[in-house]
């Protein structure tokens, strides 16, 4: 069952989240991951949700989305995004 991570980012290094955009894709990838989202333009519909980004990833299942997460090769952006950014993640199955 596919699964999706699901983040919402807000980036108060600008410079250094290029630096991780740039090396996401090939960690993503590489667990046959696939962005669905990457910062299009997000309306809040219902609530009080005002994201700067929104990101969405879809993974064959949360156990590759959960490896992809904690691979060796996706470390170094990860890195690089909790310095840069604050952000909110979850994986959750799809239907």
């Amino acid at each position: 069952m596919a699964a999706y991570v699901i983040v919402e980012v807000s980036i108060h290094d600008q410079a250094a989240y290029e630096d991780y955009k740039k090396l996401t894709p090939a960690a993503v990838a590489a667990y046959d991951g696939k962005f669905v989202v990457r910062g299009g333009q997000a309306e809040t519909l219902e609530g009080v949700w005002e994201p700067e980004r929104i990101v969405v990833l879809e993974f064959a299942t949360v156990e590759r989305a959960k490896e992809w997460w904690n691979s060796e090769i996706y470390t170094e952006a990860k890195v690089i995004r909790q310095r840069a950014a604050t952000t909110k993640m979850i994986v959750v199955e799809g239907v």
